[in-house]
């Protein structure tokens, strides 16, 4: 059994909660500053990972169609930069500037909101709704069904997912297999 298996995170339904982390500008982004938003798509990425990186523009793609509709996205790094350098805050900095990410680029430093979250590989998406300033989660899972090749996409279960919610319907599927590199943690 993997360790921090979905039973040990969030299930649909579930409250998130709030974090504390520091973007790649150097503020820092917590859940409660996005109260005034319709929801938020959390996506635990990196930068070595080749699967985030495959996902890399669908993310930006993603955060540019759907943040103005009230779902932008906050990607959280989850990995430990002393197991992968290429990990490191500086170089997180370096790659939101040079690839121009519109949302911000946290370190999980403390390596707890993934926990909590639950997410088990990079990307790993969860979708919340923002319900009287509590965000809810409603879709977990994957971004869509090729990560290799954005041409060959046939489902697309993040798009739909919020697609679902700004039409006030519930995501179908609202649960995925995330597919990626595992989390780098020392503690596993």
């Amino acid at each position: 059994m993997a360790p921090f298996a979905m039973s040990q995170g969030y299930n649909i339904g579930d409250k998130a909660m709030d974090f504390n982390l520091k973007n790649v500008d150097g503020t820092h982004v917590s859940l409660s500053d996005y109260s005034d938003k319709e929801g938020v798509i959390v996506i635990f990425t990196c930068n070595h990972c080749p699967y985030a990186q495959a996902y890399e523009q669908r993310i930006i793609d993603i955060d540019k169609k759907f943040a103005s509709k009230g779902y932008p996205v906050v990607a959280i790094n989850p990995n430990d930069p002393e197991l992968v350098p290429e990990d490191s805050f500086e170089n997180m900095k370096k790659r939101a500037k040079n690839k121009n990410y519109t949302f911000p680029y946290l370190l999980d430093k403390k390596q707890e909101v993934y926990k909590t979250y639950g997410a088990t590989r990079t990307p790993h998406v969860f979708v919340l709704k923002n319900q009287s300033s509590k965000f809810i989660v409603q879709y977990i899972g994957t971004i869509d069904d090729n990560y290799k090749n954005p041409e060959k996409v046939t489902k697309t279960y993040l798009a739909d997912a919020v697609n679902a919610l700004l039409r006030g319907e519930e995501p179908n599927p609202e649960k995925t297999k995330a597919i990626g590199c595992t989390i780098k943690d020392k503690a596993k």
